[in-house]
């Protein structure tokens, strides 16, 4: 196949979405009831990650092993969750970044009523001001936030060697839903929630585009899910 995208329809490719989820080792029953419990409590639900992007959190979490994992950005907890079930064996220290009071009090209950907060720990502020004060290396970081702050964010990370020498980046949402590529990319976003769109794919089409330049790092973007983006030093 020389092309990147197989070019479904959306009815197809919610099709394509079930179809791998159920040929994936499913997450944890405790991380399938918070899920729902997130769908069903916010009406921004769609904010948080998928059942399949969480098992892909585990998978990815067991596969590389971090220490220690940053979370920018961590809505009701769902992914945080995740690169806990994904480090059980590392016994990794999780530090997740969150601005919301609402959001912070469901992910602090969330964290308490799973038994989660030996490892985790939540650091409420702006995500700027708090990648400042932040000290030591992170193996694995995961970006999903407001999507105009993911260039600051990226470059104190990099300028902070946050990152750690054999470390990964993962930035989500680059897509954004389609419309970084272009604003006929996305029929299916409603005009409620259009104008927000556009303006995040304006702010992560700038991101991403400046990104590649940077001679500091290597960078993949995939399209899975929202769009990924892998970030790297160059040269380890």
């Amino acid at each position: 196949m020389l092309g990147s995208v197989l070019p479904f329809s959306e009815e197809v490719a919610d099709r394509v979405s079930e179809y791998c989820e159920t040929r994936s080792t499913p997450i944890t029953e405790t991380l399938q009831k918070h899920w729902e419990d997130t769908r069903t409590k916010f009406s921004d639900a769609d904010k948080m990650s998928s059942r399949l992007q969480g098992a892909w959190m585990i998978f990815t979490a067991r596969d590389r092993k971090p220490k220690r994992v940053l979370e920018v950005g961590c809505y009701s907890g769902y992914s945080a969750l995740a690169w806990y079930e994904g480090t059980k064996a590392t016994k990794a220290e999780i530090v997740t970044l969150e601005l919301s009071p609402k959001m912070i009090a469901a992910s602090r209950e969330a964290f308490k009523k799973y038994g989660a907060e030996d490892r985790v720990k939540l650091v409420e502020g702006p995500a700027d001001q708090t990648l400042q004060a932040l000290t030591g290396e992170f193996d694995l970081i995961f970006v999903d936030a407001n999507k105009d702050g993911y260039e600051g964010y990226i470059k104190t990370i990099l300028d902070q060697k946050l990152l750690s020498p054999d470390g990964i980046v993962l930035c989500d949402n680059v897509f954004a839903r389609g419309l970084t590529i272009g604003a006929d990319c996305a029929p299916w976003v409603n005009d409620h929630v259009r104008p927000y769109w556009l303006a995040c794919g304006q702010a992560l089409d700038g991101f991403s585009t400046r990104l590649v330049q940077d001679e500091r790092v290597d960078v993949v973007v995939l399209p899975v899910f929202d769009g990924i983006s892998q970030i790297r030093w160059k040269g380890t």
